[in-house]
């Protein structure tokens, strides 16, 4: 066992009417990768933000140790001072500043007020190098991908000489060569000497580089699993075992069995596109989905696979009322009847629905209540003489509550105190409760834990068994094989190809996501 570096003794913390954390124990090591895992809601934040000081000393129980002394943190920059610096998933760059204002914000080389800017640059230039990012320090951070964004976010941590590097699902929004190169980076810090902790739902990717695991469960410490120390330690920390220790039981199916519909329409096309181009909201020269053509059935769940700037998004977010980019052509049919959706109302009135990847921004108001944001997308239904019947309202998203496991005490919890797999299962009962025809699942599963994301491809799947025509987009190739009937794969705008279920293999995907052209009968291939 290395020496510790961090020591958290019976951390407990207390939200009114919620106790988030019971007596959790956590030990890091010196130069140690310390993963922490357990289902959405756990604790694994709350424990995290303890520790940087957003939940500062006095707030909660227990006590802190860093390098053998007892801390007290009020706030972020407290234990920033102590070389303690946190990366949340949701990065905090500035996009129209550079590389290298971003990275030393709130931290900057000045003399009396004075920035010094060529001391900046150097500093900045000298941090790229040392994490292997090959753009210049003057690049605007909204000119590089979220992988190198990733990159910058580090860059930072260590201009503040960082000791402990604390992660939060760092490749939740990575492909997987950003994903492999992100990794490879942490290992090198550990080489470094800088001990790091990894809270991540992306069970491989532990396994890769953690040498610890720490399981939460409902607030409380599980148990402590070395990975590395030997190799019969690493043979034991299967996925299934860290899985059995973060639910509490084994799941013995990672995807529920496929209920099929036997309705009469069943196999009857539910969505056609056709011919579908859609061109940069910005740069209208350059094509970011191009002559797309794809169907769904009734009952059928079909995926689309593709890297990052695939324009699988893009896709969907332009059928769904053209939501993104400039239309340049294109037709969409329900059930054979050519429709309109050049608003979202118009969309939504032809059955048409989107759960968004961006469930933060697109998917929901979080200063809301759980009541009022699954209304919202059929306030219609619920009104009488024009006036929101609240009685209703309640009966409705109560029923949604207690049928999708929201886990809050009441209909009327703000969505912003709920963990992601909570706040995505109101998303879902948002659009479930619109009764679409058509709902188009966009990264549905992005940042949840092995738990949530089974209940809700349970949602997925019994919305099929009813008929429903459901597009499945992910990044996540076993959860398509799982999940789709059928999958589409697409590369800089275009279709690649499409494979049957029982064609399909993460090797055969990946072949397809990365070639330039479509496969010959595919339905985009008309060169």
């Amino acid at each position: 066992m290395r020496r510790p570096v961090l020591e958290m003794r019976g951390i407990t913390k207390t939200f009114p009417g919620v106790k988030a954390l019971s007596d959790v124990n956590l030990t890091v090591g010196k130069g140690e990768i310390h993963a922490v895992c357990g289902e959405n809601g756990a604790g694994k934040s709350t424990l995290m933000k303890v520790l940087s000081g957003v939940h500062p000393h006095g707030t909660y129980e227990g006590e802190i140790l860093f390098e053998g002394k007892p801390v007290a943190f009020k706030d972020i920059r407290a234990s920033e001072r102590h070389g303690i610096v946190i990366i949340h998933q949701e990065l905090a760059l500035v996009p129209y500043l550079s590389i290298a204002e971003n990275i030393f914000l709130g931290n900057e080389h000045a003399t009396r007020g004075v920035i010094s800017w060529n001391e900046t640059l150097r500093h900045a230039d000298k941090l790229l190098k040392r994490i292997g990012l090959p753009e210049k320090p003057q690049t605007r951070v909204a000119d590089i991908g979220v992988g190198k964004q990733q990159l910058v976010e580090i860059a930072k941590a260590l201009s503040k000489e960082v000791k402990l590097l604390i992660l939060d699902e760092p490749t939740a929004a990575l492909n997987d060569e950003d994903s492999r190169k992100l990794l490879d980076l942490i290992l090198e810090l550990r080489a470094q000497g800088i001990s790091c902790i990894v809270i991540s739902h992306k069970l491989n990717e532990i396994r890769q580089v953690a040498d610890s695991v720490t399981i939460l469960r409902d607030g409380r410490t599980i148990e402590t699993l070395t990975v590395r120390e030997t190799e019969e330690a690493a043979a034991e920390v299967s996925e299934d075992r860290i899985i059995r220790g973060m639910v509490g039981r084994d799941l013995d199916h990672r995807f529920p069995e496929r209920t099929r519909y036997e309705g009469e329409d069943a196999g009857r096309t539910a969505l056609s596109v056709s011919g579908w181009t859609v061109h940069h909201p910005i740069d209208h020269q350059r094509k970011v989905v191009d002559d797309v053509s794809l169907e769904v059935r009734r009952g059928e769940i079909v995926g689309i696979a593709g890297l990052m700037g695939a324009g699988r998004t893009e896709l969907a977010m332009s059928v769904f009322g053209r939501s993104y980019g400039q239309y340049a052509g294109g037709t969409v049919h329900v059930d054979g009847r050519e429709v309109s959706t050049r608003t979202v109302p118009e969309a939504v009135a032809h059955g048409i629905a989107y759960v968004t990847e961006d469930r933060k921004t697109y998917g929901l108001n979080l200063i809301d209540d759980i009541n009022r944001n699954i209304s919202l997308a059929s306030l219609r239904g619920l009104t009488r003489r024009g006036v929101v019947d609240d009685h209703e309202e309640r009966r409705v998203s109560e029923r949604y509550r207690r049928s999708m496991n929201i886990k809050a005490p009441t209909v009327h919890e703000q969505v912003q105190r709920l963990s992601g797999g909570n706040q995505q299962k109101v998303v879902l009962s948002k659009w479930i409760h619109a009764d679409p025809e058509v709902l188009i699942l966009d990264e549905p599963t992005r940042g949840i834990d092995v738990g949530a994301k089974f209940e809700i491809y349970t949602v997925v799947d019994q919305l099929a068994a009813q008929g429903k025509a459901i597009v499945f987009i992910s990044s996540e190739l076993p959860e398509l094989l799982g999940m789709c009937d059928r999958v589409y794969t697409m590369a800089a705008g275009r279709l690649t190809g499409e494979v049957s279920r029982e064609d399909a293999s993460q090797e055969v995907l990946m072949r397809l996501m990365t070639k330039d052209k479509p496969e010959p009968g595919t339905t985009s291939d008309k060169s």
